[in-house]
């Protein structure tokens, strides 16, 4: 369960949305000190401790800075803050493999600096908030992949089946600092803050070689990119994102091209009534004025009638009904997503886990209950119908290892035995029987119905 704001924390919040709603032009001008004030930094560290994460390239670990007395330690921090001498440290960077193959790099801010990235956001966000477009969906209060999902499918139903699936290179590294700037500086002239985020902006980057050498990168002559693992960088990403959003609005972009966009994030894709490729071309153009570069591999004009396309995690389009064959247009998880949990419970099955049964269980309820909590939109029977089977697989296959069994295991835990009697998870059986049906009469008048085929 989600760290409750404190009510003292949530009065100055809302004064502050208020004020911005009321006042789009206004610029906040004192705000520095409300970000070393002592209960948001405590709300902020409690908001870090409860996130987790390694350490920084300091090496301060949670447990060590309770060891020490978080109170002192966070009050030392403040006087940093407050006599403008807190100065942010390199961000430690590490290699992660990607789920489908290849390597990313992760950024790893120090504790310290989490926490206060965290009380800024605290105050910033509210005023940022009010201007945000409502179309974005990423990163934000009350708002999420969910309701994201669920408007691209209804668009598709309303007919919205001319679609730009679009794709941004690098957004998050290539978004200019001077334009960011602006942006934020619109809504704040606090000199203070403003210094802030440009330090965030231009901390280095620190990676370790296999010797042990460190090597430095970025730094002040850098001019690009949000801070890498920085707790502030989704509000400047959704900060500058909205430049665009906000374009498309006033240009009156969605009667002219019929259309409408929704963004989550660096994703985002266009639902447009026959003028998906005008909108493709006025986007390309748009993107190129903000700095940013559409991926021209990874971006496409589809009909969603009778092609598929993916967004956060779900396949859009075309989809069969199992009981007599009509297509419709549909959402499920798409085969990455599943692919993608197969390789975690496969990872976790392993034989060469010593753990107990009820501690690997356990682990194993919980990652299917956290992947189907998101995956729980649309038409879903198929893909649980392939999740469950690999799960009985993987742990028929780990308990027969365990215990030795001489065969495969099937008739000692037959797939009964694992859902039944040893408490694993069945997603089949946790289906909201509420949820959006396959086919209804929404479906056919969108134009899906026998005579489209899929791709």
């Amino acid at each position: 369960m989600r760290l409750a704001t404190p009510e003292r924390i949530r009065i100055l919040q809302r004064k502050l949305y208020c004020k911005a709603k009321a006042e789009p032009a206004f610029r906040f001008y004192a705000l520095y000190d409300k970000i070393y004030r002592e209960d948001i930094l405590h709300h902020a560290w409690l908001r870090a401790r409860e996130n987790g994460g390694a350490s920084g390239v300091d090496g301060m670990s949670f447990a060590q800075i309770e060891a020490g007395g978080v109170e002192n330690w966070l009050a030392a921090l403040g006087k940093d803050l407050a006599s403008k001498t807190y100065r942010p440290q390199a961000v430690r960077r590490v290699i992660i493999p990607k789920p489908g193959g290849g390597e990313r790099p992760l950024g790893i801010p120090t504790i310290r600096d989490r926490v206060v990235q965290t009380a800024a956001k605290l105050v910033l966000e509210p005023i940022f908030e009010a201007d945000l477009e409502r179309t974005a969906y990423g990163y934000r209060p009350q708002q999420g992949a969910a309701e994201a999902i669920r408007q691209v499918h209804q668009h598709l139903l309303g007919g919205y089946t001319d679609v730009v699936d679009a794709d941004l290179s690098k957004y998050f590294d290539t978004i200019p600092h001077p334009e960011l700037m602006k942006s934020v500086s619109r809504r704040t002239c606090d000199r203070h803050v403003l210094h802030l985020i440009r330090m965030w902006l231009k901390v280095p980057v620190e990676e370790q070689g296999e010797d042990g050498t460190r090597r430095r990168m970025g730094g002040k002559r850098n001019r690009l990119g949000t801070p890498q693992g920085g707790v502030v960088s989704p509000l400047l990403a959704n900060l500058y994102m909205n430049r665009f959003l906000k374009h498309w609005r006033l240009a009156a972009c969605g009667e002219a091209f019929r259309a409408h966009v929704v963004n989550y994030a660096d994703d985002f894709v266009i639902l447009s009534r026959g003028h998906a490729a005008e909108a493709l071309a006025w986007t390309k153009a748009v993107m190129t004025r903000l700095g940013l570069t559409i991926n021209e591999a990874k971006t496409s004009v589809k009909e969603a009638r009778t092609e598929r396309f993916d967004f956060l995690g779900y396949t859009f389009g075309p989809h069969r009904h199992s009981k007599d064959g009509r297509l419709y247009l549909g959402a499920s998880p798409s085969a990455r997503s599943l692919q993608r949990l197969k390789g975690k419970v496969s990872d976790l099955l392993v034989p060469g886990n010593k753990g107990s049964w009820p501690d690997v269980r356990d682990r194993l309820n919980s990652l299917l209950a956290g992947w189907s909590a998101y995956f729980g939109y649309g038409s879903l029977s198929l893909t649980y119908q392939a999740a469950d089977h690999h799960v009985v697989d993987r742990v028929r296959h780990f308990l027969a290892k365990r215990h030795k069994e001489q065969n495969s295991g099937t008739s000692a835990f037959s797939r009964s035995t694992i859902f039944a009697e040893l408490g694993v998870r069945q997603l089949r059986r946790v289906h909201p029987v509420s949820r959006r049906g396959p086919y209804n009469e929404a479906t056919r008048k969108a134009g899906c119905g026998k005579s489209a085929r899929p791709v």
